[in-house]
């Protein structure tokens, strides 16, 4: 895949010999001083083209499946290295931890708890942080009194080691009506 200008995402076999193979373009941090490049996405074409060069080396390898897929990694992609969580700092990641938290966070969340949902961003030290608040979110039409206190933001260091799966969770409105300024 790499030779075709393509990173190798994930590799998936299933029941009744389908083969999922997920492609990505390779992804490079932006240099300082530099013009930044718009994020580029897999196409379909991208798919085919891969599609076409794994059934010829899959029939000469001889490998049995029966139906094969290739795909992009999608909006809610999995991150898996360190390169994926510095390419998407600052986004909205869903994250699920291999033990609950415990101790660590005493106080401020359930001692059980293991998924979470926040805004991905670098901690000090070089490690990882999700930062989330638990307050509810404001319904359409929904009053909000301003004597309400907001909740107050929270935040979680981990390592990649501690991960059991961490994927991007897009805010998609299928409304597509715009917010009306205020």
């Amino acid at each position: 895949m790499t030779g075709l200008g393509y990173d190798l995402v994930e590799i998936e076999r299933s029941a009744g010999g389908l083969l999922r193979v997920t492609i990505d373009l390779p992804w490079q941090p932006p240099v300082e001083g530099e013009p930044v490049v718009p994020e580029q996405f897999v196409t379909v074409e991208d798919c085919e083209k891969i599609t076409r060069q794994l059934q010829f080396a899959l029939e000469v390898d001889g490998t049995d499946y029966t139906r094969l897929e290739v795909s992009s990694p999608g909006i809610d992609r999995p991150l898996r290295h360190e390169q994926d969580f510095i390419r998407f700092v600052g986004e909205v990641i869903d994250l699920t931890l291999k033990e609950p938290i415990g101790a660590a966070a005493e106080g401020q969340v359930s001692a059980n708890r293991k998924k979470f949902r926040g805004t991905l961003e670098r901690a000090e030290g070089g490690g990882w942080q999700i930062v989330w608040s638990d307050e509810p979110p404001v319904k359409p039409g929904q009053r909000v009194s301003k004597k309400r206190v907001p909740a107050p933001l929270q935040a979680l260091g981990f390592t990649l080691e501690e991960l059991r799966e961490a994927r991007l969770a897009p805010l998609v409105d299928f409304k597509g009506r715009s917010a009306k300024p205020v």
